[in-house]
Order: structure tokens, then C-alpha cells, then sequence
């Protein structure tokens, strides 16, 4: 079991913690993605979730804090949309074969040697033409100190992205500084990762 019980304690709390509004680069390239199944991965309170199926996507999202599960069930309901929500361990959660037309994980703090598994269980997870599309703070980070915590291992580079997803094309995959404003843990200036690839139809 991955899961730090902090997770659930920050959840608690009466406000969002993140924000209720979606992820700016999930918002810039929504467009990229394809079909309508979504499994978002670490959704969290909901934001993300909420925000795709607006737009019409047929959303699952999976975390492993019933507290956060449980903002994002009343986030939904507030916005009037249904969404399938999994609490459980991503480490061991099975995400499938050739299951979704887009998977995204967004700001997702996943120690290294997890997350390289994990990444590859999302390629195979992929519909051929799929798409995975994630955002998450680069080691650069640490020298902000807005959001992500102080862990680099959870933090990766864009060549860690690359390595770790062998078996998508990246249509773009680029490291950068931004202004992140995402409720009270992720505001300020940050240095992140952005990508979106595509498994291959072939």
C-alpha cells in the first residue's frame, strides 16, 4: 500500500483543497484527446473529472482517499454530471488492456519506481490511437516551493516521461516555468512537465 493517510486528512477539509476549477494545460489540450472513455488517474477532489464530463466524455476517475473520492461524488452532483469514481491503490489497481481512448494524470505524486510501472501499465491500457496526457511538476520545483511537496522523487523530467512511456509518441512533451493557480496548495510560480502522447495504431 502506496496511500499516505495525509492525503486524506488535507480532503477533509471543508474547502478544495485544489480548487474546484480544472487543470490549466488539461484545459489548453482537451482537444487532443480522442473518443470518449477517460480513466483519470489521483483525480483527487474531483476537478478534473468534473470538467471532462461536461464536455461529454464518459469519465472514471480513480484515487485512493475515500475523502478525496468523496468532495469529488459532491462536486459532480453539484454539477450536475455522473462520473464512475474507484477508490484504490494505483499501485496495484488494474487499468486493463487496450481499455480507454484517453488516460490523464495531472499533478500525480507518484514516487519513481511506482510510477515507471504504472506508466507502463497505462500504455497497455491504451486503445491503439489513444491518448495520455499528464502535467506534474519537474525537480526544478523544489526551488519554488508552491505545491508538490518536497519529495523529488515524485517529480520527473521530460526524458523520465519519455523513458517511462515507451510505446507512445509524444506530440508534445516539454519541461517549462508557469504561473500555477490551483487553490491553496498549488499557486505560485512552477516548474513543471507537460506531455501528450499518442499510442501508435499499430
Amino acid at each position: 500500500m502506496n496511500f499516505d493517510p495525509m492525503w486524506d486528512t488535507r480532503f477533509a477539509e471543508s474547502d478544495y483543497a485544489y480548487g474546484t476549477e480544472p487543470n490549466d494545460f488539461l484545459k489548453a489540450q482537451v482537444k487532443q484527446l480522442k473518443g470518449k472513455r477517460v480513466l483519470s488517474l489521483a483525480e483527487g477532489e474531483g476537478r478534473n473529472a468534473v470538467y471532462l464530463a461536461k464536455l461529454g466524455f464518459n469519465v472514471t476517475a480513480v484515487d485512493a482517499s475515500i475523502k478525496g473520492i468523496e468532495k469529488a461524488q459532491q462536486l459532480a452532483q453539484a454539477s450536475g454530471v455522473s462520473i464512475n469514481f474507484i477508490q484504490a491503490d494505483l499501485a496495484s489497481f488494474d487499468l486493463g488492456r487496450e481499455q480507454w481512448d484517453n488516460i490523464i494524470a495531472i499533478f500525480a505524486p507518484f514516487g519513481q519506481g511506482l510510477r515507471a510501472k504504472l506508466h507502463q501499465r497505462v500504455v497497455q491500457a491504451l486503445v491503439p490511437g489513444g491518448v495520455f496526457l499528464t502535467e506534474a511538476y519537474s525537480p526544478e520545483q523544489i526551488q519554488f516551493g508552491t505545491g508538490g511537496g518536497k519529495d523529488v522523487d515524485t517529480m520527473l523530467t521530460a526524458a523520465q516521461l519519455a523513458q517511462e512511456l515507451r510505446g507512445v509518441k509524444w506530440t508534445l512533451l516539454e519541461q517549462l516555468e508557469r504561473s500555477v493557480v490551483e487553490g491553496r496548495y498549488h499557486t505560485g510560480m512552477a516548474a513543471v512537465v507537460q506531455g501528450v502522447g499518442v499510442k501508435p495504431n499499430f
